[in-house]
């Protein structure tokens, strides 16, 4: 009987030992560790710890309890994972992580599989939040241009359901191009509002029309949506078939806006006759359109020299301006003011003589760098306006030498009056006591010139007294080229 059960026990240590390894196996234990639990369990059988064959079997069968315990959790976990897994290839369109479901996985691939998934959990929620985003300006795009979905991926956007949009790279990739091209459309229509608005308001202008049929059109001229784009093309066929009815008018309109950017733009004589059509009479359609593309030619020209026209505007106006205070400076009766605005006035000329050189140099620099992008002459009317420049301040110099002499021709004259003929000739309100000088007067007889004016810096110094010249003041407009200084002075 003891050989039957030592027979039997040697059958079942075997059987527990192939057993043993094939759970080492499957759980992953490398082979090196296999053969030291192995020699672990022969040490057991030979009771080389003193144990006895029933003790030894009781502590295999409490490992096998345990490492039952552990497949049990491992794979329990795996199918968690698994599961897990699916719904986020399901959702984000993916493939699924590369593991063995019906092997017991090792602790290691565990933690890589659950690495793996919260990495994709991120990113699923990342392609929702921007899912989310796009479909709220897919959704206001749709009701600025008053569309509704159309086809069956739009109608899986505007689903209600967030959660059932597959969020697939190709999906989202398709959402964004949808909204691409949603704001491409609703450009498109506020472009196309943009230029309505704008030939409304010029025919408005031209056709003079009343202020409440303007303000009914007031919603459309602040919106772009489809309803806009309609009432807006509708109201420009209405002033379009008001535009024919009043041809003439509507020419004559434009003419008078042309006038003013010659004006604006300095044109030469020369330059306004060249637009023929500006004198024909024979108010026809094809005439308004020569009108027009005239007026677009003329806004364009005055956009892209705007800065140079503003200050040439500026230099004419404060030229002007201290003409004006220049005149009133020699004015005899300047001193009868009593308000106080004579040295206001002296002060503001005084101003204008130091800062109309400056701004002759700011317009010289900024009119050399424009010649030399455009590659020739920048003209005002139809001459250089540097040049025009220096004929106004050689003009002015002229006049001042020229009112002196005559001053002085006066004053000479009536000098030899009053000493041949003594007080007699002088009026009531001029008498004095013959033989006594004026102060301050007499002695300036023979003198040099006792008044300054302001030299440019493109002006060359006048030398001599000049008493006779030609040169007209020309004022800086579109009509009138300025003309060149005589050269009798």
């Amino acid at each position: 009987m003891s050989e039957v059960h030592a027979a039997e026990s040697v059958a079942y240590l075997n059987r527990a030992l192939f057993r043993l390894q094939d759970i080492w196996e499957e759980i992953g234990i490398p082979e090196e560790q296999r053969l030291q639990r192995t020699n672990d369990v022969h040490k057991h059988i030979k009771e080389e710890d003193g144990c006895t064959m029933l003790q030894m079997e009781k502590n295999s069968r409490t490992r096998l309890e345990v490492m039952k315990e552990q497949k049990k959790k491992r794979m329990e976990e795996l199918k968690g994972l698994v599961g897990k897994d699916r719904e986020l290839c399901d959702i984000m369109c993916t493939t699924p992580f590369c593991i063995d479901q019906d092997s017991i996985p090792s602790l290691p691939q565990l933690e890589t599989y659950r690495a793996y998934l919260d990495d994709q959990t991120k990113e699923k929620e990342r392609r929702h939040n921007e899912f989310v985003s796009v479909k709220k300006e897919i959704i206001v795009c749709m009701e600025d241009l008053e569309r509704h979905p159309e086809t069956s991926f739009e109608m899986d956007v505007m689903c209600e359901d967030e959660e059932a949009f597959c969020l697939s790279n190709d999906n989202i990739a398709a959402l964004k191009l949808l909204l691409s091209q949603l704001q491409d459309r609703k450009a498109e229509n506020e472009l196309r509002c943009s230029a309505f608005r704008t030939k409304i308001q010029e025919l408005w202008e031209r056709l003079q029309i009343p202020q409440e049929e303007r303000e009914a059109l007031s919603e459309h001229m602040a919106q772009s949506k489809k309803r806009n784009i309609e009432a807006l093309q509708t109201e420009v066929q209405r002033l379009e078939v008001l535009k024919m009815q009043s041809m003439k008018s509507v020419i004559e309109a434009i003419r008078a806006e042309i006038g003013l950017f010659w004006e604006k733009c300095f044109y030469s004589q020369e330059q306004q006759l060249a637009f023929v059509a500006y004198h024909d009479d024979d108010f026809t359609e094809e005439l308004l359109n020569l009108h027009e593309a005239e007026v677009r030619t003329l806004k364009k020209y005055y956009e892209d020299h705007r800065e140079l026209f503003e200050g040439v505007t500026k230099w004419q106006e404060n030229w002007t301006l201290y003409l004006e205070l220049d005149k009133k400076a020699n004015d005899p009766t300047r001193f009868n003011n009593r308000g106080g605005n004579l040295l206001k006035e002296e002060k503001q000329r005084a101003d204008l003589q130091k800062s109309l050189p400056k701004l002759e140099k700011t317009l010289k620099a900024q009119i050399d760098v424009w010649e030399q992008e455009h590659g020739h002459e920048f003209l005002v009317n139809g001459q250089k306006f540097l040049e025009y420049v220096q004929q106004q301040w050689t003009h002015h110099h002229t006049e001042k030498e020229k009112e002196k002499l005559e001053r002085q021709l006066k004053k000479t004259k009536q000098t030899q009056e009053d000493m041949l003929y003594g007080t007699s000739m002088r009026t009531p309100s001029k008498r004095r006591i013959a033989g006594t000088p004026t102060p301050g007067k007499v002695r300036k007889l023979n003198g040099t010139s006792t008044f300054s004016t302001p030299t440019s810096f493109l002006s060359s110094g006048l030398g001599g007294t000049m008493c006779q010249s030609s040169i007209q003041k020309t004022p800086l407009t579109a009509s009138k080229v300025p003309s060149s200084p005589d050269s009798s002075h």
